[in-house]
């Protein structure tokens, strides 16, 4: 807005197209609630990240510039021989891009494919972040549901009638955000075999990587890559418990000459991004080949069990809450999605309605569907202290027997 000061005018103003995309998230302010928003109970990593850390910064060697745009060549190697324990082929170097943090890698491929005309699917419900920068972008955006009857599988047939020749990409996220889901060898192929039909590439974020603990193993969607390229978009945020580190993982698994010519102007592009954005920290870049190399199998048990326990205690006591029904226990990642019986209460309007109600009278924090693309229902996470959960979830049952409609 132009602003008269004396005879002189400012002519700066802020950037609106910003502001519309940031609307498209949901924003929650958390101070001493209690929070069923976001992961608390995991105090610290393990001290293997930590001394790796530590002994890289006391090198001194990493005190500069990543010397190239896809981050430092010993952690991308050490991340490919990661990956590819799981894969049916070795990863290169050449094939990992390293990012600050997952959001960045989700920023690059939305970037990327966002050329006038071009659409992307993305899944319903989902991570916030993919429509926000989708909006700022212009990358039109075309949901495909999860369905809950069905363990929060993708609808296949939805995602073949969106589909047009426009279509760049389909986004799966499995272990799921917001749902809690753990999708099987089955499906992924099936996901695979459409995408293929379609003539898209699979984005598949797996940041929540091996977080399962349930009957269902995890399954990296590169095992399909002989069906359908694949771009896999990770972290150590998660899996580590570092989101604060901020190293988000890009890499690319192809296995056709066809798909890599297809794909050629793609990683151009990516390469293009990463040249003029910001690199994530020289020195946790540096700590990666101990960190992958050092990190014990019982402390990814530890956090397992765990988050076994939280999903066990979130599931039971949902059970014990009229108007709140939980299709599926969660499987994986630390979020489960439950339904909510607005029929059941009175003076709710809807799932914002009742998570603003809910902070004012309760002190606990739930994030509304509706900021993830499923009206009246409930994202809650159950990654937090116990006793804390089982308190936050019995405040969230006085509020709903105070609002209960009287027989």
């Amino acid at each position: 807005m132009e602003q008269d000061i004396g005879s002189k005018k400012w002519c700066f103003q802020g950037n609106k197209k910003l502001n519309k995309a940031a609307r498209v998230n949901v924003s929650v302010s958390v101070s001493d609630m209690v929070t069923l928003l976001c992961s608390l109970v995991f105090d610290r990593t393990t001290p293997v990240a930590e001394d790796a850390v530590v002994d890289a910064l006391r090198t001194a060697n990493f005190n500069h510039y990543s010397p190239l745009i896809s981050g430092f060549l010993p952690a991308r190697r050490a991340i490919a021989e990661y990956l590819s324990n799981e894969l049916p082929d070795q990863l290169s170097p050449n094939d990992v891009y390293l990012t600050l943090g997952c959001q960045q890698a989700i920023e690059v491929m939305i970037h990327t494919l966002s050329s006038p005309g071009a659409n992307i699917l993305l899944p319903r419900p989902g991570f916030p972040a993919y429509e926000t920068i989708c909006a700022y972008t212009g990358l039109e955006v075309r949901h495909f549901d999860l369905l809950p009857e069905r363990g929060w599988e993708v609808d296949l047939d939805a995602v073949e009638a969106l589909a047009d020749e426009n279509t760049a990409a389909m986004v799966i996220i499995s272990p799921g955000n917001p749902c809690g889901n753990v999708f099987t060898y089955q499906h992924l192929q099936k996901v695979a075999e459409t995408a293929r039909k379609l003539g898209i590439f699979v984005i598949a974020d797996e940041v929540y990587e091996h977080i399962t603990f349930g009957d269902k193993p995890f399954v990296p969607m590169g095992v399909f890559k002989s069906i359908v390229p694949v771009i896999t978009l990770s972290s150590i945020s998660k899996r580590w418990v570092v989101p604060g580190w901020r190293l988000g993982i890009g890499s690319l698994q192809m296995i056709t000459m066809e798909s890599w010519k297809k794909l050629g102007l793609i990683i151009e592009s990516m390469k293009s991004y990463l040249g003029f954005s910001p690199d994530p920290a020289t020195f946790i870049q540096g700590a990666i080949p101990q960190i992958l190399e050092n990190t014990k199998g019982e402390f990814f048990s530890k956090i397992i069990n765990i988050l076994r326990e939280a999903a066990d205690i979130c599931y039971n006591k949902i059970e014990e809450i009229p108007c709140i029904s939980c299709p599926n226990k969660p499987e994986g990642s630390m979020f489960v999605m439950v339904k909510l019986n607005l029929s059941m209460l009175e003076d709710v309007s809807d799932d914002m309605d009742f998570c603003h109600e809910l902070a004012k009278e309760e002190s606990v924090i739930i994030f509304p569907g509706y900021g993830l693309g499923l009206k009246n229902w409930l994202r809650i996470s159950f990654a937090i202290e116990p006793t804390l959960l089982h308190e936050g979830l019995q405040r969230v049952k006085a509020f709903c027997e105070r609002h209960s409609k009287k027989r």
